[in-house]
């Protein structure tokens, strides 16, 4: 019996963080590729301290839903799901290279397939690109616009930024947008001044969060220009500085998303079938295109 745990930080204060994640788990419990899947979260209930009681498979993946390497997936998480003997030298991870590790839980007795977070996967890159499609509604955006990945950025991690740097870069590679920069809010070069950063005359921002919150929906929009007050709304496109900024909010929003979870699982061991296509067929209906 094959079951996946997609675990996520949750918020007791925000209602909506753990929706992104619950339906990235529905779509994926309707794939078939897991006799079961599980979800659990950090501030929120199932914990995921408890979750793995809840599972009864004897192949068990553990997904983080998470952009980055660091503090939740390289001590939080594997502390919770009492993995033992974990090291986070068994990834011999560069920042971005994190992929699985397969320890026992000794809560349960039971091995665990423990994977990289969703965020530093190759396949985010599609993810991100796809959110630019959602947002402009053409699912050939790229020509005449400039792409603006953001992230939360600081000093305290450096892996932070490297999930941001690393999509931006291949982003740019495949040559699809006219211009593709990594911008920051805690760091330079800061989103705050994004028109400064194009040539273009429009620019989709998409951040590089999971869920939409505070910072997606108030920080942001505030300090790019998009409006005064975060509580007025605000027109997408909307006019800044002469510049059409199309925002997109947060990228884990993106029915796609379920596609990395996927792909992350895959990388493991987990026989998935033919759940990967059928993924990225349903969520492409699901955005309308």
């Amino acid at each position: 019996m094959q079951s996946l745990v997609i675990v996520a930080h949750g918020s007791h204060l925000n209602p909506d963080s753990s929706t992104p994640t619950y339906d990235h788990a529905d779509t994926i419990r309707a794939s078939g590729a897991f006799d079961e899947v599980r979800t659990g979260f950090w501030k929120e209930e199932p914990h995921v301290r408890e979750v793995l009681r809840t599972v009864e498979g004897d192949e068990v993946y553990v997904v983080p839903l998470f952009i980055s390497e660091g503090y939740f997936t390289e001590q939080v998480i594997p502390r919770e799901l009492r993995l033992a003997g974990w090291d986070v030298a068994e990834w011999e991870s560069d920042g971005l290279s994190a992929d699985q590790a397969t320890l026992v839980a000794e809560d349960v007795g039971r091995e665990v397939h423990y994977c990289g977070p969703v965020g530093t996967h190759e396949a985010m890159t599609d993810v991100i690109v796809r959110r630019a499609e959602s947002v402009t509604g053409d699912p050939d955006v790229g020509e005449g616009f400039g792409l603006a990945v953001v992230g939360h950025g600081t000093e305290r991690n450096e892996n932070s930024a490297k999930a941001i740097e690393y999509h931006a870069d291949r982003i740019r590679e495949s040559g699809r947008f006219d211009e593709v920069k990594p911008l920051y809010m805690d760091e330079e070069p800061e989103v705050d001044d994004l028109a400064d950063h194009f040539e273009s005359n429009d620019v989709v921002l998409v951040p590089l969060f999971i869920a939409d919150g505070y910072h997606t929906q108030e920080d942001i929009p505030e300090d790019v220009g998009l409006c005064e007050d975060h509580a007025d709304g605000y027109d997408v496109p909307a006019d800044v500085n002469g510049t059409n900024v199309w925002y997109a909010g947060a990228v884990g929003t993106e029915p796609l998303l379920a596609d990395v979870v996927l792909e992350r699982a895959a990388d493991a061991g987990a026989d998935v079938g033919s759940a990967l296509e059928t993924v990225r067929e349903t969520t492409r209906v699901a955005t309308g295109d």
